[in-house]
């Protein structure tokens, strides 16, 4: 089966892969993957404009689960959408799409971390809510570095994915898919909506609030553009949505 796999599909499966057992690994030499090649936020100390792209590349080093579902979607659904794209729009589509996510990402927590992070300093100082909001500010008008900004960082290949199931859904749209525990068939077109809903409804509501929900919207927005883009240029002619 692994013969079959289209060449791009198959070896972002491998670096995946090559990436995650490196970062279960190096942890023993020193070298810690995650922090370096994760995405943090952009006025973090931490930060490395590389990351907007290695961030992509990285999975939970105490969680398989993570790893698996991600690279699980991939094979179900990358080699056909390869195929139908072409090797090199396929990388250009997937590279986008984690892009996107990732800048989506940078946009909530500029607009979140100190909503995030005034409740702890509120506990640890002993403070109110308004006296925390105030030493943030004071802190930023005064260009001061805040370390606890590091600890907001994602990694994983989720903006890509759900950017794949979006084209999927607009290229196949009657495509009958099973999903666990459903025993009938869904059309794409309606597991993607489905998708992407449920993403909103945890992203606004907080649940789940350790997933980065608004960055797989962000993946599955700008694949959305993308793909209009490339429609409008007469890429896909009649054939595709």
């Amino acid at each position: 089966m692994f013969k079959n796999i289209p060449v791009v599909t198959k070896n972002l499966l491998i670096i995946n892969i090559l990436m995650w057992l490196a970062q279960i690994t190096l942890p023993k030499a020193g070298i810690n993957l995650t922090e370096l090649l994760g995405l943090h936020f952009w006025s973090a100390s931490d930060f490395n404009p590389v990351q907007l792209i290695t961030y992509m590349f990285m999975h939970s080093d105490n969680d398989f689960t993570h790893l698996f579902f991600n690279m699980f979607s991939l094979l179900m659904f990358g080699p056909l959408l390869e195929r139908a794209l072409g090797n090199k729009r396929f990388l250009f589509y997937y590279i986008t799409c984690g892009l996107g996510a990732a800048f989506i990402q940078e946009i909530v927590w500029q607009f979140t971390w100190k909503d995030i992070f005034a409740p702890y300093f509120a506990n640890a100082g002993g403070w109110t809510m308004d006296q925390a909001y105030q030493a943030i500010n004071t802190a930023i008008a005064n260009g001061e570095n805040i370390p606890a900004l590091n600890a907001l960082l994602t990694i994983g290949a989720s903006g890509c994915v759900f950017g794949i199931l979006l084209a999927f859904g607009l290229l196949f749209p009657n495509l009958p898919l099973y999903i666990m525990f459903i025993p009938i068939p869904i059309k794409a077109k309606y597991m993607v909506i489905g998708y992407g809903a449920i993403e909103l409804m945890f992203g606004v509501t907080g649940t789940m609030d350790s997933v980065a929900h608004f960055a797989h919207l962000g993946g599955m927005l700008f694949g959305l553009i993308l793909l209009l883009f490339w429609k409008k240029k007469g890429t896909f002619g009649d054939t595709y949505f």
